[in-house]
């Protein structure tokens, strides 16, 4: 098996496995702070095994001041993401919370466009258009197949939310060239451990057998390992390929919550899933912007 073909499969596994992500919150059963609390305790204890036997675990302690804080600040936006993320998950379902997570690309392109003064052209309004069209067909609004209530329009702003904390992650990541991706992962868990502590979540004595399960899922597998997969397979991969595979994640988590629940979408929320993936794809890759206008792809793990 090729290199290539070896980073494929492990990013597409990693993918498959987040697929699964939302089933394990729900069915924990606790408050999205208690269920990120835990994935950044238990995910953290993961990565650190994982840079260990990297030998990456002592460079932290080599990183200089100004890299350890914007990976701490790193940290607090991801966790926001995290929480705000679950409780979509809660009030949405699954699948729409995830696929309208992913309009984080146009996030990511306003911030380019507003801190470092990157053009925007018309394809990217278009792509833009689209995936608003795509918004509205994936929520079933559209077919009257949904009447929207404070809960759910909660939801899907907490999506809307995360996905731009995760591009502010994004923007920052790329700026700090000192510190490994597992490395920014581990110090972004034990941020997340201590900030979340602080918000007096499910205690361990509270906590029940079950849950103590799906937790460790959700660290261990969700985290620790899905994290491993990713980075040991995207540096594999064209940035092109490794884009197009990063979107097997929603269309896997879609799959899973309708065979767990049973949660039948009509044709315009496939439709509209369908929109919001091509457009959000589109920007990734540039799609119709001229080649001068064209920038490397940055992909960074969810």
């Amino acid at each position: 098996m090729t290199s290539q073909a070896l980073g494929a499969l492990n990013v597409c596994a990693a993918q498959l496995l987040l697929g699964t992500l939302g089933v394990c919150v729900l069915q924990s059963g606790a408050d999205p702070v208690s269920v990120a609390f835990y994935r950044c305790l238990i995910g953290a204890l993961a990565l650190a095994c994982y840079l260990a036997m990297q030998g990456g675990l002592s460079g932290l302690a080599r990183l200089p001041g100004r890299t350890l804080l914007a990976a701490l600040a790193s940290g607090v936006f991801m966790v926001g993401n995290w929480v705000l993320f679950f409780t979509a998950i809660d009030r949405t379902g699954i699948a729409v919370a995830t696929v309208v997570f992913h309009v984080q690309p146009f996030f990511l392109v306003i911030l380019a466009a507003l801190l470092f003064g990157e053009r925007l052209h018309a394809a990217t309004f278009a792509w833009v258009a689209l995936a608003l069209a795509g918004l509205v067909l994936a929520t079933g609004y559209a077919d009257g197949g949904l009447v929207p209530d404070r809960s759910w329009l909660t939801g899907i702003g907490c999506t809307l939310g995360a996905a731009m904390l995760y591009s502010l992650v994004t923007v920052m990541a790329k700026g700090m060239k000192d510190i490994r991706a597992p490395q920014l992962a581990l110090v972004q868990c034990l941020c997340g451990t201590v900030l979340l502590g602080v918000l007096a979540p499910l205690g361990p004595m509270q906590v029940s057998a079950g849950q103590w399960g799906w937790f460790a899922v959700i660290g261990v597998v969700h985290t620790g390992l899905v994290y491993a997969l990713l980075y040991s397979g995207l540096p594999k991969l064209p940035a092109a390929l490794a884009a197009v595979l990063l979107f097997v994640y929603p269309a896997s988590a879609v799959l899973v919550e309708a065979l767990v629940y049973a949660h039948g979408l009509g044709l315009s929320q496939y439709a509209g899933f369908a929109c919001i993936l091509a457009a959000s794809l589109g920007v990734t890759l540039r799609w119709g912007v001229p080649r001068s206008g064209r920038a490397q792809v940055a992909v960074c793990s969810r």
